[in-house]
């Protein structure tokens, strides 16, 4: 288990101009929810993008500290329109 700060700086550690937000899905800490805007994730693939977060998360995850993550990422401008 992980703390879900820790999975946020985890996260801005690797996009240092993110928006994060991460969630408990199952009140366990071990299967989150994770929404990340970045304007990193500007031109690149959803598979991309995800890739990008992951990689800031592969030590909690190889270790199963977190065991499934529901990823969603945003460009800034994505983010806006789905916020409309």
């Amino acid at each position: 288990m992980v703390a879900l700060t820790q999975v946020e700086d985890m996260i801005k550690a690797q996009l240092p101009d993110a928006q994060v937000k991460v969630n408990d899905l199952t009140g366990g800490g071990d299967h989150l929810e994770a929404i990340v805007v970045s304007a990193e994730f500007e031109g690149k693939t959803m598979i991309k993008q995800h890739q990008l977060v992951y990689g800031a998360l592969q030590d909690a995850m190889a270790s199963e500290a977190i065991h499934a993550l529901a990823l969603k990422t945003y460009t800034p401008q994505d983010w806006q329109a789905a916020q409309k």
